[in-house]
């Protein structure tokens, strides 16, 4: 899913459902969503790389490894 997306795009309403059920398996869940999600979307990552990044209500943000989801 993320290889779909260029790095500042929003992503779409469909696969923010699979992130939001997703997100709630990250060890850290509690802590990425915070006080909520608005969206999700791609960004720049560490070593040049991108990632998922949630967009809160506050308009604070948190990077997230969909890894972390999968994994543990």
């Amino acid at each position: 899913m993320l290889n779909k997306y260029d790095v500042g795009d929003r992503v779409s309403a469909q696969d923010a459902e699979i992130l939001r059920d997703a997100l709630a398996l990250h060890p850290d869940a509690a802590a990425k969503i915070g006080c909520g999600v608005d969206s999700f979307s791609v960004r720049s990552a560490d070593y040049g790389t991108k990632c998922f990044w949630i967009n809160r209500p506050d308009g604070s943000t948190e990077k997230f490894s969909f890894r972390a989801c999968i994994y543990g």
